[in-house]
């Protein structure tokens, strides 16, 4: 990692002596890894959701609800090893799925286990990311993801500009998404009604922002077959005291105008309630299931 040009932003850091502009290092470094009850359904089921959360992210949204992790990249360095035991200690303590959360920047150090340990743990392996993901990255993960939980933030690219910090994030966004579905397929869920292949797209309805929100669905309908997909429509953000943008939560009128058009599109999935608006949503970061 000498010269990181793994995710799009290409920055060339020399990681083995300092953090790229995903804010990661050499090392693996997680926030928390525990069960995790907040994800769609078909995700957490009545066990939970094997949820590894990964310090530093590939964006830099000025909203985003893990600050702590994606912007200041809090959490514990661990070994390779230590996180094959992490894996298996959540499918012994039930996990349905094995739930790796912005996991874009360490992918060269755990792709070799994932793909060495995939058959023997006999888990879902669900791919839980932000969408800026490189033709590269996705390539490592052919054969190693069943589901791809996936954002998509903007329909223009300016807003990503604007939001995240990245010139290009439509362009990329639409392309990482095609190439999920080739190579999951359609949606395929268990007699349980858990998700056990495809692709599950994340949509946060921000406030102020409705017009781009219906961009995203005209968007999604022009490159997918709906019908094989899943919709996941958030009316969660709430303000956190650092983004200067959106200062506001998000209205009634905002977040059921886009839910009404997307239900008029035909989208499948979970349209999550108003009441969402609330931090108690987010984990802690507090390094549960890390360490020993």
């Amino acid at each position: 990692m000498k010269a990181c040009r793994l995710c799009p932003r290409r920055c060339g850091a020399d990681r083995s002596a300092a953090r790229g502009a995903c804010g990661a290092g050499a090392e693996i470094r997680l926030a928390r890894a525990a069960l995790h009850m907040w994800e769609e359904p078909c995700i957490s089921g009545t066990r939970g959701s094997g949820a590894v959360f990964f310090s530093g992210c590939t964006l830099r949204c000025a909203y985003c609800q893990n600050y702590d992790i994606s912007h200041r990249s809090q959490g514990v360095d661990i070994s390779p090893e230590r996180f094959c035991e992490i894996l298996y200690e959540l499918k012994a303590q039930g996990a349905h799925n094995l739930n790796l959360v912005t996991a874009d920047q360490h992918l060269e150090a755990i792709v070799p286990i994932l793909r060495r340990e995939k058959d023997a743990l006999a888990l879902p392996i669900v791919y839980n990311c932000s969408g800026y993901e490189s033709e590269e990255m996705l390539r490592l993960l052919d054969g190693i993801v069943d589901v791809y939980l996936v954002d998509f933030k903007y329909a223009d690219n300016a807003l990503g500009q604007r939001l995240s910090g990245v010139p290009d994030y439509a362009d990329v966004a639409a392309a990482a998404l095609g190439a999920m579905y080739r190579a999951v397929g359609a949606c395929r869920f268990d007699s349980a009604g858990m998700m056990e292949k495809g692709v599950l797209i994340r949509h946060l309805v921000l406030p102020g922002f409705r017009k781009n929100s219906l961009a995203v669905l005209k968007t999604l309908s022009e490159i997918l077959l709906i019908e094989e997909i899943r919709l996941s429509l958030m009316s969660q953000f709430t303000p956190n005291g650092v983004a200067k943008e959106p200062g506001r939560r998000l209205t009634h009128f905002e977040y059921e105008s886009v839910a009404s058009c997307a239900e008029k599109m035909g989208f499948l999935g979970y349209f999550q309630a108003f009441s969402s608006q609330n931090a108690a949503y987010t984990p802690p970061f507090d390094g549960k299931g890390v360490t020993k």
